[in-house]
């Protein structure tokens, strides 16, 4: 008995110190914090892919294919934690005008680039090893924690800004922060291929071709961060 007194109690109480602060004058604004970073790894996905009128000789040939492509990635110092299979399949594209049975092999990988300086060399040599198909480009920073903490922090300075304006106008001041909640969404930071930082300096690749653009990627925070007014 006592001790669903006790319990009856606390909630009670629990429930009026929450009534007490809701009844306080409190502001609650939006903040967003931005970070423009160059990124320093690229994620590729390529292909290999064999076409046939029999099963296993076109799985046969994409089989060799890939196994020189997959050599060659090793030989380029790429670690075996970053590059894995994606998908294998191996269709029958029946065509029945001609009663005939056509197959199709298909075998992705996907290579997470660390040196941005082994891009063009990887990728000649991959497409001399039997590659046909290049896609999904992401493009990535290696740093990307630190900088969704930067963002962080600028999005709660941007909130305190903003409550700082409105108030402003009312002769009032802002107070302690009371409720921070987090809105960010969790994403891949988007390419920003507008930038000026666009094109590869001379001395990544040293001088020639520039076949990869890298642009800008952005880290964003959200938050909602609630402030106790003050006279």
């Amino acid at each position: 008995m006592k001790k669903n007194l006790v319990i009856a109690m606390t909630f009670f109480m629990a429930l009026s110190q929450i009534h007490a602060q809701e009844s306080k004058p409190m502001i609650t604004v939006n903040g967003e914090g931005k970070v423009k970073v160059a990124p320093d790894q690229v994620s590729i996905t390529v292909a290999v892919e064999s076409k046939g009128v029999k099963a296993a000789d076109v799985k046969k040939a994409n089989d060799s294919k890939v196994d020189g492509v997959l050599k060659y990635i090793k030989k380029m110092g790429i670690s075996s934690l970053d590059f894995q299979t994606t998908r294998v399949s191996l269709n029958d594209q029946y065509d029945y005008d001609k009663k005939k049975h056509n197959y199709v092999a298909v075998q992705s990988i996907q290579i997470l680039i660390k040196d941005l300086g082994k891009y063009d060399e990887l990728m000649e040599g991959l497409v001399d090893s039997g590659i046909n198909t290049i896609g999904n480009i992401n493009f990535q920073s290696s740093k990307v924690e630190q900088h969704k903490s930067e963002a962080r922090k600028l999005a709660i300075l941007n909130a305190k800004a903003k409550a700082q304006d409105y108030v402003s106008a009312l002769g009032q001041n802002i107070g302690v922060a009371y409720t921070i909640v987090d809105n960010s969404q969790e994403h891949f930071p988007q390419p920003r291929y507008e930038m000026m930082a666009m094109k590869m300096v001379d001395s990544v690749f040293g001088g020639g071709n520039e076949t990869l653009a890298t642009g800008e990627i952005e880290i964003s925070a959200n938050v909602s961060v609630g402030f106790l007014l003050v006279n």
